[in-house]
């Protein structure tokens, strides 16, 4: 089944989105026939539950928890606080992320039934950044969505790349990219693809 793209905003949806609880909702969808959970009413279940997420950037050390619901309007404090979190440490400059990616992460630990933390690889990463990057590896792209904020790398301290990868693929909800040898995976809130 296909995902419609989702608003993390509240108020009317444009024509082509799903308000962010409808998205929660059918994330269950996502689990059906797969072996990452044993039934979509379980699933179903968990959705409804809330849960804590824990975040840690392993480039700063720093740690942020909070609890997560499908209920749950984001307050711009815990939103400030993550822009901060995924700041680009090499610049120490902080940008506004694009809040849906808290939609995903939480997606992406009921799908796998992580209880774990989030290791944040790279969120934010300022122009400057993202060029020098791309002088030393060629996997990082000229319009990086990390750049405007809508990309996260990560892996989970209890959960393979490859089941966060699957996961982040059966929801349907931007760009998935699967970096084996580096032991992380993108993702993003961006057009639907997949490396």
């Amino acid at each position: 089944m296909m995902f419609k793209r989702f608003n993390s905003h509240s108020g009317p949806s444009p024509r082509g989105t799903i308000s962010r609880r409808t998205f929660l909702t059918r994330v269950g969808v996502a689990a059906a026939g797969s072996l990452l959970l044993p039934s979509t009413e379980a699933f179903a279940k968990a959705l409804t539950k809330e849960r804590k997420l824990t975040l840690l950037n392993t480039n700063t050390d720093e740690e942020l928890s909070f609890i997560c619901s499908p209920q749950q309007n984001y307050d711009r404090k815990l939103l400030t606080r993550f822009n901060h979190l995924l700041r680009d440490h090499r610049t120490e400059e902080a940008h506004h992320m694009d809040p849906a990616l808290l939609d995903l992460l939480y997606a992406v630990s009921v799908l796998t039934r992580s209880r774990g933390e989030f290791k944040i690889i790279s969120g934010y990463r300022a122009p400057e950044t993202n060029q020098m990057l791309r002088k030393v590896s060629h996997g990082v792209a000229e319009h990086s969505l990390h750049i405007q904020g809508k990309a996260i790398d990560l892996r989970m301290d209890d959960v393979s790349t490859r089941q966060i990868q699957q996961a982040a693929l059966a929801l349907e909800q931007g760009g998935v990219g699967y970096y084996r040898s580096s032991d992380f995976v993108h993702m993003d809130t961006g057009s639907v693809r997949s490396w």
